[in-house]
């Protein structure tokens, strides 16, 4: 095997891809980016009152730790800025060194595959029913104790499914060449055992 390998994972909310992602990384040793996170804390930063091109132009690392990057409304402000052309283009760089660093790596997202690593080793889309996505995304939003209904929060991945798959700019949708886990009826232990079936076919020997 090389020095570098990429693993991309791609998928909309709720699908199962973060924890495949983190426990793929965990197995291989690879080091984990959760995209994501980067455009809920340009997301967080513009529900404080930052421009949301300037807001990723000037994302600092520490960013990523904020404590409340996981809630709903964040999560809609990430959709939102997310479809901004320029907001994309100032946190692919990071991604893309990210994604070629010694040792391996594993990004998970909605366009990784696509747009930010068409050359990795490996494409993964881990998807669901959006129904089975809003039953898991309420049932973790209310254990950390969110007020919210069944019926908002599936709303809620409805829109945002489909911001992310009609914006203009890398929209989501599975690499023609990507391997499509759909974990409407897996255990998460289930969806990783074909995912790995996956990666190692393709790792060098």
């Amino acid at each position: 095997m090389t020095d570098t390998f990429t693993i991309a994972i791609d998928g909309p909310a709720a699908a199962g891809k973060g924890t495949i992602s983190k426990a793929i990384a965990a197995q291989f040793g690879f080091a984990h980016l959760d995209t994501g996170l980067l455009y809920r804390a340009v997301g967080a930063r513009v529900l404080a009152g930052v421009e949301p091109i300037e807001a990723a132009i000037t994302l600092q690392a520490e960013d990523l730790d904020r404590d409340d990057l996981r809630t709903a409304e964040v999560a809609q402000a990430a959709s939102k800025v997310a479809v901004i052309a320029e907001v994309r283009a100032a946190l692919v760089d990071f991604q893309r060194a990210f994604a070629r660093r010694a040792g391996g790596a594993v990004l998970d997202g909605r366009d990784i595959g696509t747009v930010i690593c068409p050359n990795a080793e490996v494409k993964l889309y881990v998807t669901a029913s959006a129904e089975v996505r809003a039953k898991r995304r309420f049932l973790e939003l209310t254990g950390k104790g969110e007020v919210t209904s069944l019926e908002t929060v599936l709303a809620d991945v409805m829109a945002r499914d489909d911001r992310d798959m009609n914006r203009a700019e890398a929209p989501m949708k599975p690499a023609a060449d990507a391997l499509t886990i759909d974990t409407s009826e897996l255990s998460i232990e289930q969806a990783l055992q074909v995912a790995l079936k996956e990666i190692s076919a393709q790792r060098m020997p």
